[in-house]
Parts: C-alpha cells; structure tokens; sequence
C-alpha cells in the first residue's frame, strides 16, 4: 500500500511540475514581449495545440497576481489576448522611470489627436498632424491601436479596444474623451510645476 501511495504520489509531481514551467514559461512570454499576446503565440511558446489549456494556465496566472497583490497584473483583453502590465495606479509614479515607450513623441500626438477627434477622416488628421502623419497613422495601425474603415470619400479612423485596454481608458468613446481632458490638464499642470521649480540659469559673470 505504501509503495503503491508513493508511486501514486510519483506520477502526479512530473504533473505539477511541469505545470508550474509552464506557468513560469507564460509568465516569461508576457513580460519579454512587453505587449498583449493572442492564444495561438501563446500555444506556440508552451509547444501545445490546445488553446483552452493555455486559456486556463493564463487564467490561473491572472489570478495568482491577484493573490500576490503586486503592482503588476495579468490582464484578459476583450479578444482574448493577455498581457502583462503595471496596475493603473502606479503610472503617475513611476511613469518618468520608463525607458522603452510604446511610442515616440510624433506617434504619440497623432494617436493623441485620433483618440480625442474620433471617429475622424484620415484627411483631416494629415491637415492637422502633417503629411508625416501618413506614417504614424501606418505604424498605429499595425501595433492594433488604431482602425482604418472605409467610406465613400475616404477613410474614417478611431482607435481600437486594444489602445484603451493598453492605456487604462474606456471602451465607451464620450467617457475615453473625458479621461483624455483630465490625463492632458493633468499633465500641463505637471509640466508648468516642473518649470516653476527649474533653478534659473547662473548668470555669465
């Protein structure tokens, strides 16, 4: 009885264990790409074809961050892709401490503007932004935070689900623009407290 208790106690540890690499493999996965990644990339890191196993393992992965109560959190978008984040509430903090943004400073506005503007003509963004808008509007496009659709004189561009799961902003567009009001005087009244505090410049003698 003891033996077979202890060859019951064998075959169920490979089990465990192996459960536990593929937890920390998806963990890795997340947190290397820095970005939302699908079920099938995911399947593809863990070298198994069923995707409801590596829904349930991304699950359990979510939730274990949750009993950590850490500053990081794995989060479930809409399109059932997972991504590994900083919880909302730590950005203000720490924000000046990033060294890799998603995007440079000219990406940054014209998306600004898109998500302020939207539903807006794509004409209309490259009056405004300027004809290098073209490629900011093709490089939003493929990261997935921007839509193109078609009209009949042209085409319409708004942002995606996944720019405000990214960004922390709402799904519904009216509360997006109001989150947007408040991240842009915030960051004025930011901007105007740091030149207040600047040292002025020693003067030449």
């Amino acid at each position: 009885m003891e033996q077979a208790e202890q060859q019951g106690v064998t075959e169920v540890l490979p089990e465990e264990e192996k459960q536990r690499r593929d937890l920390s493999l998806l963990e890795a996965s997340l947190y290397v790409a820095g970005r939302p990644l699908d079920l099938k990339t995911l399947c593809s890191m863990l070298r198994t074809r069923s995707v409801m196993k590596v829904k349930r393992l991304a699950k359990m992965l979510s939730d274990d961050y949750k009993v950590r109560d850490s500053a990081l959190e794995v989060l479930e978008l809409a399109d059932e892709r997972f991504v590994l984040q900083l919880r909302p509430e730590f950005t203000p903090q720490v924000r000046r401490l990033a060294i890799r943004p998603l995007l440079s400073s000219g990406p940054l506005k014209t998306l600004a503007y898109v998500a302020f503007r939207q539903p807006v003509s794509q004409a209309h963004v490259i009056l405004v932004r300027g004809s290098h808008a073209y490629g900011h509007v093709k490089q939003l496009e493929e990261l997935g935070l921007i839509v193109k659709e078609r009209v009949k004189r042209g085409c319409v561009v708004k942002t995606t689900e996944f720019f405000a799961d990214y960004f922390g902003f709402s799904h519904d567009v009216r509360v997006m623009k109001r989150q947007l009001k408040d991240v842009f005087k915030d960051y004025e009244q930011a901007e105007e407290k740091v030149e207040k505090e600047e040292p002025e410049p020693a003067a030449s003698e």
